[in-house]
């Protein structure tokens, strides 16, 4: 006796009303175990599980899409993949999707704002049902989109001050601002600002620190050195070798960046300049490894995986219907004194 093979699509896809008819349930039955399991009888949902297994049933996302009038879908949009500090703002919105079942849609924009609006562009054809952007600097096209698809928006890293989208993160202003202000509160004058990357981000943190210096009385804008290049620890090596060879006299530096400032680190060992006796150093972000340099390297701390569960959760709320009160969350940063200061 032949055994009668399940029928399909003509794209070869098995349906959901072939797993009820083997499963003996109602077609209806098989989309609530797999859309609300809590709303479906174990034995039941044990069944259909074991059925979809067999068939090799693999759900339309589409379909429930047009069915529910949700996609189950987040779009976020990073600048990078490789940077630590957006991979664990990404560990952060995952946690608070998978807890709602939702899927993350992940596009990475390269720091290019317009590489940011080609990709904002692309994803909306998949109708998200909500998107989390980085920071607050977007083209004027991205503001437009924002605004005439009217999808809820979460910025992350940074906080807006009013508007109808939510954003979470903390003044990136500010925290530049305690970097140098605590240089000065060491007793160090001859301060250095040294930045890379130079999205906007990185530079409000170096006015913040610049404001802190100016207020002091002790800016030199000699004392800047800026690149566009790609943050890391050897660049940071080569930019403490420019800034001692430049300006032999500077006794301290503020990086944007922490693996910058674990390059300072290496390369003062190299120089044979003490730190903090000769040099102070502090960097940004307290990013793995900061804490067991030689010495131990002062830096802020920025809470990059509360800022995405944060901002993933605040967006969740927000579907689900609930009143948001406070729909710019500011969850600061800290200033952790090790030895380099």
């Amino acid at each position: 006796m032949s055994i009668r093979k399940p029928r399909s699509t003509r794209a070869g896809r098995v349906t959901m009303q072939e797993v009820a008819r083997r499963a003996g349930v109602s077609a209806i039955t098989v989309s609530r175990a797999l859309r609300t399991p809590d709303k479906v009888a174990e034995p039941v949902r044990l069944r259909i599980a074991q059925v979809c297994q067999e068939l090799g049933y693999v759900p339309n996302h589409a379909a429930s899409a047009l069915a529910s009038a949700r996609s189950q879908t987040v779009v976020v949009l990073i600048p990078s993949l490789s940077n630590v500090v957006f991979v664990d703002i990404l560990s952060g919105i995952k946690e608070a999707l998978d807890a709602q079942g939702y899927l993350m849609l992940i596009g990475v924009t390269g720091y290019s704002p317009e590489a940011e609006e080609n990709l904002l562009r692309t994803y909306l054809r998949h109708a998200p049902d909500g998107l989390i952007l980085t920071g607050i600097d977007h083209t004027p096209g991205v503001w437009d989109l924002l605004r005439a698809r009217q999808i809820p928006t979460v910025h992350t890293i940074e906080t807006l001050d009013d508007g109808a989208d939510m954003s979470v993160g903390f003044s990136q202003l500010e925290s530049g601002y305690a970097a140098g202000r605590h240089l000065l509160d060491c007793g160090y004058r001859r301060i250095a600002i040294v930045g890379a990357q130079l999205d906007p981000r990185s530079l409000r943190r170096c006015e913040g620190c610049r404001q802190s210096l100016r207020d002091a009385g002790a800016y030199d804008p000699a004392l800047e050195i800026m690149t566009p290049e790609k943050s890391s620890i050897g660049l940071g090596a080569a930019l403490m070798d420019r800034v001692h060879r430049e300006h032999p006299d500077c006794d301290a530096v503020f990086f944007v960046n922490d693996d910058l400032a674990q390059g300072a680190v290496f390369q003062c060992a190299r120089l044979g300049l003490a730190v903090p006796g000769r040099i102070g150093l502090v960097g940004f972000h307290d990013l793995a490894g900061s804490a067991w340099t030689t010495p131990p390297l002062s830096t802020i701390a920025t809470p990059r995986y509360e800022i995405g569960l944060a901002a993933a959760g605040l967006l969740m709320r927000h579907l689900a219907g609930e009143a948001i009160e406070r729909r710019h969350v500011d969850l600061g940063f800290e200033l952790v004194r090790r030895q380099t200061t």
